[in-house]
Protein backbone atom coordinates (compact mmCIF):
# COMPACT_ATOMS: atom_id res chain seq x y z
CA UNK A 1 0.00 0.00 0.00
CA UNK A 2 1.09 3.61 -0.59
CA UNK A 3 -0.03 6.84 1.10
CA UNK A 4 1.50 9.10 -1.49
CA UNK A 5 1.27 8.91 -5.44
CA UNK A 6 3.03 11.53 -7.94
CA UNK A 7 0.69 11.35 -10.87
CA UNK A 8 2.83 11.59 -14.49
CA UNK A 9 1.40 12.47 -17.69
CA UNK A 10 3.66 11.71 -21.28
CA UNK A 11 2.19 12.58 -24.61
CA UNK A 12 -1.67 12.68 -22.75
CA UNK A 13 -0.59 8.91 -21.03
CA UNK A 14 -0.99 9.37 -17.24
CA UNK A 15 0.65 7.04 -14.94
CA UNK A 16 1.73 7.30 -11.16
CA UNK A 17 5.29 6.57 -9.23
CA UNK A 18 6.42 7.15 -5.60
CA UNK A 19 8.37 10.07 -6.21
CA UNK A 20 8.52 12.15 -9.48
CA UNK A 21 11.01 11.67 -11.99
CA UNK A 22 12.09 13.10 -15.23
CA UNK A 23 11.26 10.95 -18.38
CA UNK A 24 12.21 13.68 -20.49
CA UNK A 25 14.73 11.48 -22.10
CA UNK A 26 11.51 9.45 -23.77
CA UNK A 27 10.92 12.18 -26.24
CA UNK A 28 14.31 11.70 -27.97
CA UNK A 29 12.82 7.67 -28.94
CA UNK A 30 8.81 9.14 -30.14
CA UNK A 31 5.72 9.29 -28.76
CA UNK A 32 4.50 7.40 -26.03
CA UNK A 33 1.43 5.56 -26.81
CA UNK A 34 1.13 3.22 -23.30
CA UNK A 35 2.76 2.78 -20.00
CA UNK A 36 2.85 -0.49 -17.99
CA UNK A 37 3.31 1.13 -14.20
CA UNK A 38 2.06 -2.08 -12.28
CA UNK A 39 4.81 -4.52 -11.92
CA UNK A 40 6.20 -5.31 -9.00
CA UNK A 41 9.80 -6.08 -10.61
CA UNK A 42 11.19 -1.94 -10.35
CA UNK A 43 10.40 -2.14 -13.77
CA UNK A 44 8.19 0.42 -15.86
CA UNK A 45 7.61 -0.27 -19.41
CA UNK A 46 6.56 2.04 -22.28
CA UNK A 47 5.39 2.01 -25.90
CA UNK A 48 7.14 4.41 -28.12
CA UNK A 49 5.89 5.04 -31.70
CA UNK A 50 8.13 6.79 -34.00
CA UNK A 51 7.24 7.65 -37.58
CA UNK A 52 5.31 4.21 -37.62
CA UNK A 53 7.45 2.28 -35.94
CA UNK A 54 6.68 1.37 -32.39
CA UNK A 55 9.08 0.04 -29.56
CA UNK A 56 9.17 -1.36 -26.47
CA UNK A 57 10.77 0.56 -23.85
CA UNK A 58 12.14 -1.14 -20.41
CA UNK A 59 13.02 1.11 -17.86
CA UNK A 60 14.54 0.43 -14.47
CA UNK A 61 15.35 3.58 -11.84
CA UNK A 62 11.82 4.57 -10.55
CA UNK A 63 10.32 3.68 -8.29
CA UNK A 64 7.01 2.03 -8.92
CA UNK A 65 3.78 1.53 -7.06
CA UNK A 66 3.88 -1.79 -6.20
CA UNK A 67 7.70 -2.29 -5.86
CA UNK A 68 9.44 -2.15 -2.63
CA UNK A 69 12.84 -2.91 -3.52
CA UNK A 70 15.92 -0.90 -4.10
CA UNK A 71 15.89 0.64 -7.67
CA UNK A 72 19.23 -0.06 -7.55
CA UNK A 73 18.68 -3.44 -7.60
CA UNK A 74 16.33 -2.97 -10.16
CA UNK A 75 18.71 -1.15 -12.61
CA UNK A 76 21.32 -3.88 -11.86
CA UNK A 77 18.90 -6.71 -12.60
CA UNK A 78 18.03 -5.14 -15.78
CA UNK A 79 21.58 -4.09 -16.91
CA UNK A 80 22.95 -8.24 -16.22
CA UNK A 81 19.61 -9.54 -18.41
CA UNK A 82 21.33 -7.37 -21.45
CA UNK A 83 23.43 -9.98 -22.48
CA UNK A 84 20.48 -13.07 -21.95
CA UNK A 85 18.76 -10.82 -25.41
CA UNK A 86 21.49 -11.67 -27.30
CA UNK A 87 22.96 -15.25 -26.52
CA UNK A 88 19.23 -16.17 -26.84
CA UNK A 89 17.98 -14.22 -29.77
CA UNK A 90 15.54 -16.58 -31.52
CA UNK A 91 12.33 -16.00 -33.88
CA UNK A 92 10.55 -16.98 -30.86
CA UNK A 93 12.04 -14.20 -28.20
CA UNK A 94 11.13 -10.64 -28.34
CA UNK A 95 14.20 -8.94 -30.36
CA UNK A 96 16.52 -6.33 -28.13
CA UNK A 97 17.23 -3.55 -30.37
CA UNK A 98 19.37 -1.29 -27.76
CA UNK A 99 20.66 -0.56 -24.21
CA UNK A 100 22.06 2.36 -22.49
CA UNK A 101 22.11 4.53 -19.26
CA UNK A 102 20.44 7.64 -18.77
CA UNK A 103 20.61 9.98 -15.58
CA UNK A 104 18.03 8.48 -13.11
CA UNK A 105 18.15 4.43 -14.31
CA UNK A 106 18.78 2.17 -17.23
CA UNK A 107 16.60 1.49 -20.32
CA UNK A 108 16.52 -1.10 -22.82
CA UNK A 109 14.55 -0.97 -25.76
CA UNK A 110 12.61 -4.10 -27.99
CA UNK A 111 10.68 -4.87 -31.24
CA UNK A 112 7.22 -3.97 -30.34
CA UNK A 113 5.25 -7.37 -30.73
CA UNK A 114 1.66 -6.70 -31.14
CA UNK A 115 -0.13 -9.29 -29.23
CA UNK A 116 -1.39 -9.25 -25.29
CA UNK A 117 0.25 -11.14 -22.24
CA UNK A 118 -1.83 -13.97 -21.15
CA UNK A 119 -1.61 -13.48 -17.44
CA UNK A 120 -1.61 -9.92 -17.09
CA UNK A 121 -1.72 -10.11 -13.09
CA UNK A 122 -1.06 -6.39 -12.21
CA UNK A 123 -4.25 -5.59 -14.25
CA UNK A 124 -6.49 -8.18 -14.27
CA UNK A 125 -6.25 -10.70 -11.56
CA UNK A 126 -7.60 -14.10 -11.19
CA UNK A 127 -10.43 -15.02 -10.92
CA UNK A 128 -11.70 -12.84 -13.73
CA UNK A 129 -8.35 -13.96 -15.95
CA UNK A 130 -10.38 -17.35 -15.85
CA UNK A 131 -13.98 -15.87 -16.23
CA UNK A 132 -13.93 -12.65 -18.40
CA UNK A 133 -13.96 -13.15 -22.34
CA UNK A 134 -12.11 -9.87 -22.90
CA UNK A 135 -9.55 -10.91 -21.11
CA UNK A 136 -6.65 -12.59 -23.08
CA UNK A 137 -6.17 -15.83 -21.23
CA UNK A 138 -9.89 -16.65 -21.30
CA UNK A 139 -10.19 -15.83 -25.13
CA UNK A 140 -6.57 -18.00 -25.67
CA UNK A 141 -8.54 -20.73 -23.99
CA UNK A 142 -11.22 -20.36 -26.11
CA UNK A 143 -8.87 -20.99 -29.51
CA UNK A 144 -8.83 -24.53 -31.25
CA UNK A 145 -6.65 -27.21 -29.32
CA UNK A 146 -4.64 -26.81 -32.54
CA UNK A 147 -3.88 -23.26 -32.83
CA UNK A 148 -2.41 -23.72 -28.83
CA UNK A 149 -1.03 -26.82 -30.27
CA UNK A 150 0.86 -24.47 -32.32
CA UNK A 151 2.03 -22.04 -29.36
CA UNK A 152 3.14 -24.47 -27.88
CA UNK A 153 5.15 -25.89 -30.30
CA UNK A 154 6.86 -22.45 -30.34
CA UNK A 155 7.66 -22.16 -26.58
CA UNK A 156 8.74 -25.71 -26.60
CA UNK A 157 11.30 -25.20 -29.41
CA UNK A 158 12.41 -21.96 -27.95
CA UNK A 159 12.93 -23.42 -24.69
CA UNK A 160 14.66 -26.32 -26.77
CA UNK A 161 17.45 -23.66 -28.08
CA UNK A 162 17.59 -22.40 -24.11
CA UNK A 163 18.80 -25.78 -23.05
CA UNK A 164 21.31 -26.55 -25.85
CA UNK A 165 22.79 -22.56 -25.30
CA UNK A 166 23.25 -23.85 -21.85
CA UNK A 167 20.91 -22.06 -19.61
CA UNK A 168 18.12 -22.67 -17.22
CA UNK A 169 14.61 -21.29 -17.75
CA UNK A 170 14.22 -19.03 -14.56
CA UNK A 171 10.66 -17.26 -14.03
CA UNK A 172 8.80 -18.56 -17.23
CA UNK A 173 5.13 -18.87 -16.59
CA UNK A 174 2.21 -17.49 -18.86
CA UNK A 175 3.32 -13.76 -17.95
CA UNK A 176 6.31 -14.24 -20.57
CA UNK A 177 4.04 -15.66 -23.12
CA UNK A 178 2.20 -12.93 -25.77
CA UNK A 179 -0.20 -14.00 -27.98
CA UNK A 180 -1.41 -11.95 -31.40
CA UNK A 181 -4.93 -12.95 -31.91
CA UNK A 182 -4.97 -11.33 -35.36
CA UNK A 183 -2.02 -13.09 -36.35
CA UNK A 184 -2.22 -16.15 -34.57
CA UNK A 185 1.28 -16.23 -33.55
CA UNK A 186 3.65 -16.49 -29.93
CA UNK A 187 6.50 -14.94 -28.55
CA UNK A 188 8.78 -15.18 -25.05
CA UNK A 189 9.21 -12.10 -23.83
CA UNK A 190 10.98 -11.21 -20.32
CA UNK A 191 13.50 -13.70 -19.76
CA UNK A 192 15.70 -11.83 -17.34
CA UNK A 193 15.83 -14.48 -14.79
CA UNK A 194 17.27 -17.01 -17.43
CA UNK A 195 21.08 -18.32 -15.58
CA UNK A 196 23.54 -19.89 -17.15
CA UNK A 197 24.46 -23.36 -16.45
CA UNK A 198 25.29 -24.73 -13.65
CA UNK A 199 23.05 -22.90 -11.39
CA UNK A 200 22.39 -23.70 -7.88
CA UNK A 201 19.16 -22.72 -5.66
CA UNK A 202 20.62 -20.25 -3.42
CA UNK A 203 17.30 -18.93 -2.20
CA UNK A 204 14.88 -21.43 -1.34
CA UNK A 205 12.03 -20.41 -2.96
CA UNK A 206 12.93 -19.19 -6.69
CA UNK A 207 11.64 -16.45 -8.02
CA UNK A 208 8.20 -17.33 -10.50
CA UNK A 209 5.00 -18.81 -10.26
CA UNK A 210 4.43 -21.96 -7.92
CA UNK A 211 1.71 -23.14 -10.75
CA UNK A 212 4.81 -23.28 -13.09
CA UNK A 213 7.52 -24.16 -10.53
CA UNK A 214 8.95 -27.70 -9.69
CA UNK A 215 9.81 -29.24 -6.22
CA UNK A 216 13.92 -28.17 -6.58
CA UNK A 217 12.72 -24.51 -7.16
CA UNK A 218 11.49 -24.49 -3.66
CA UNK A 219 14.84 -26.49 -2.19
CA UNK A 220 17.65 -24.36 -1.05
CA UNK A 221 21.00 -26.05 -2.39
CA UNK A 222 19.23 -28.00 -5.16
CA UNK A 223 20.45 -27.96 -8.86
CA UNK A 224 18.32 -26.15 -11.14
CA UNK A 225 18.83 -28.08 -14.85
CA UNK A 226 17.21 -28.99 -18.19
CA UNK A 227 14.98 -31.81 -15.81
CA UNK A 228 13.77 -28.36 -13.73
CA UNK A 229 12.93 -26.90 -17.18
CA UNK A 230 11.01 -30.09 -18.71
CA UNK A 231 8.63 -29.33 -15.18
CA UNK A 232 7.94 -26.30 -16.36
CA UNK A 233 7.12 -26.89 -19.87
CA UNK A 234 5.03 -30.11 -18.74
CA UNK A 235 3.24 -26.83 -16.42
CA UNK A 236 2.56 -24.98 -19.53
CA UNK A 237 1.40 -27.53 -21.12
CA UNK A 238 -1.62 -27.47 -18.20
CA UNK A 239 -1.64 -24.26 -18.24
CA UNK A 240 -2.69 -23.90 -21.92
CA UNK A 241 -4.14 -27.09 -23.08
CA UNK A 242 -5.68 -28.47 -19.27
CA UNK A 243 -6.82 -26.94 -15.67
CA UNK A 244 -3.88 -25.31 -15.64
CA UNK A 245 -3.18 -26.59 -11.35
CA UNK A 246 -5.88 -28.82 -11.67
CA UNK A 247 -3.85 -31.71 -13.84
CA UNK A 248 -6.60 -34.18 -14.22
CA UNK A 249 -7.55 -35.58 -17.32
CA UNK A 250 -10.73 -34.37 -17.42
CA UNK A 251 -9.65 -31.15 -17.53
CA UNK A 252 -7.45 -31.93 -20.48
CA UNK A 253 -8.28 -31.14 -24.18
CA UNK A 254 -5.54 -32.73 -26.42
CA UNK A 255 -5.63 -36.56 -26.06
CA UNK A 256 -4.50 -39.13 -23.36
CA UNK A 257 -1.10 -39.81 -25.47
CA UNK A 258 -0.42 -36.15 -24.83
CA UNK A 259 -1.64 -35.70 -21.72
CA UNK A 260 0.39 -38.54 -20.54
CA UNK A 261 3.13 -37.00 -21.93
CA UNK A 262 2.87 -33.49 -19.81
CA UNK A 263 2.04 -35.94 -16.83
CA UNK A 264 5.48 -37.35 -17.04
CA UNK A 265 7.36 -33.88 -17.46
CA UNK A 266 5.78 -32.49 -13.86
CA UNK A 267 6.24 -35.16 -12.25
CA UNK A 268 7.70 -34.54 -8.75
CA UNK A 269 10.70 -36.98 -8.73
CA UNK A 270 13.62 -35.65 -11.02
CA UNK A 271 14.17 -39.25 -12.33
CA UNK A 272 10.58 -39.91 -13.47
CA UNK A 273 10.50 -37.10 -15.66
CA UNK A 274 11.83 -36.54 -19.58
CA UNK A 275 15.67 -35.86 -18.47
CA UNK A 276 15.96 -32.89 -21.30
CA UNK A 277 13.95 -30.50 -22.43
CA UNK A 278 14.93 -32.02 -26.10
CA UNK A 279 13.83 -35.72 -25.08
CA UNK A 280 10.94 -34.19 -24.20
CA UNK A 281 9.90 -31.95 -27.31
CA UNK A 282 10.83 -34.94 -29.65
CA UNK A 283 8.34 -37.42 -28.26
CA UNK A 284 5.78 -34.79 -27.97
CA UNK A 285 6.45 -33.84 -31.56
CA UNK A 286 6.26 -37.40 -32.69
CA UNK A 287 3.12 -37.95 -31.03
CA UNK A 288 1.46 -34.18 -31.86
CA UNK A 289 2.28 -34.79 -35.66
CA UNK A 290 -0.82 -36.57 -36.34
CA UNK A 291 -2.78 -35.19 -33.75
CA UNK A 292 -5.59 -33.30 -34.37
CA UNK A 293 -8.65 -30.92 -32.91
Amino acid sequence: MTNHLVNHNIDGVSFSLKEHMDFSWLQQLGRVFHVFDQQDSGNICFGIENTGEKWFVKFAGAMTENYNGDPQDAINRLKSAVPLYYDLQHPALIKIKDHFEVESGYAVIYEWFDGVCLHPHWSYPPPAKYTDPNLPYYKYKQLSVHDRLQSLEVIFRFHVFVEEMNYAAIDFYDGSILYSFLQKQTRICDIDLYQKKPFINKMGRLWGSSRFMSPEEFLLGAEIDSVTNVFNMGAAAFALLGGERDRSFSKWEAGKELYDMASKAVCDDRSDRYQSVKEFYEAWTDKNSGSQD
